[in-house]
């Protein structure tokens, strides 16, 4: 009985150590989340009004901005709750450099679509000719461009977008 007690009172000691520990924690990733929140709405509302026609990559920024974040925040986070962060930082950049050479055909055509948003060589509506494929432009999102042609719809990669010759047959005025 003596032995549950003290064992009692050891994980009672360790709760009112870890109790203000993961209190603090967690306000920490709750004020980097709402932060988070409140920069991705400034970047909307600031971007549409000084970038206007750039929908897409503005919000492609402000989901970025938004992810890391919420990143620092939990690694901040878990910091403050005891956690030693240093490996778990060193874990995720060779986790981010493993990934980033497994996907680099996505991450090609990611980058590929936010560069085609940003400069908008040519946009929905638009009639396009690249790499013998015709048709409408009805969709362009981060992987890949949607056109409409004859029945058919295809998609092709932003990469093959990026790096190929575009002809845009007829725009929308």
């Amino acid at each position: 009985m003596v032995g549950i007690l003290k064992e009692l009172e050891r994980v009672m000691d360790s709760l009112a150590v870890f109790t203000p520990r993961a209190v603090a924690g967690l306000l920490i990733f709750l004020s980097f989340w709402f932060l988070s929140i409140i920069i991705k709405k400034a970047i909307r509302g600031i971007g549409g009004k000084f970038v206007p026609g750039k929908k897409e990559a503005i919000t492609l920024i402000g989901k970025s901005i938004k992810g890391a974040l919420i990143v620092l925040g939990a690694v901040m986070a878990l910091g403050k709750m005891g956690v030693n962060v240093t490996a778990l930082v060193a874990g995720l950049g060779l986790t981010g450099f493993a990934l980033g050479f497994a996907l680099r055909d996505v991450l090609s055509n990611v980058l590929s679509g936010a560069l085609i948003l940003i400069y908008r060589p040519f946009k929905r509506n638009d009639r396009i000719i690249v790499t013998g494929f015709e048709g409408t432009v009805v969709d362009i999102d981060l992987r890949y461009t949607t056109l409409q042609a004859e029945g058919k719809k295809i998609l092709i990669p932003n990469s093959t977008l990026f790096t190929n010759s575009i002809t845009v047959v007829k725009g929308n005025k």
